[in-house]
């Protein structure tokens, strides 16, 4: 069992920066692959950054291409979530998730962290 955990959320104003950070307990997460989701409230849960174990394969939501960057270190076990150029409409619980193979699909992760919430004043 993979457990995540997410931490770098809070309150920024709009075209401020945040970097999230996400973590496994347990397991090493090195061969899974890695995508970040957010779910602003009465909205769906919706695909932000996907990266695959090697860091060979990157994939964005056209809403956040060129403002957001999906990275990893595999000797830290961690991956992170570069949020530059943020707008209101950035504000959402972000979740990090785990799967075997990198995909901007939900169904393809299979363990997910509890979420960390991003904020953007306008």
């Amino acid at each position: 069992q993979v457990q995540l955990v997410e931490s770098g959320g809070g309150l920024v104003q709009a075209g401020g920066s945040l970097r999230l950070s996400c973590a496994p307990s347990g397991r090493t997460f090195r061969r899974y692959a890695m995508g970040w989701f957010r779910q602003a409230p009465g909205k769906e849960r919706e695909f932000v950054a996907a990266i695959s174990w090697s860091g060979g394969r990157i994939y964005y939501a056209d809403s956040v291409k060129g403002r957001f960057t999906i990275s990893r270190d595999n000797a830290k076990n961690t991956v992170y979530l570069q949020m530059n150029s943020l707008k209101p409409e950035d504000t959402a619980v972000y979740y990090c998730a785990a799967g075997e193979e990198v995909t901007t699909i939900k169904r393809g992760y299979d363990y997910w962290g509890q979420g960390t919430q991003v904020t953007v004043s306008s």
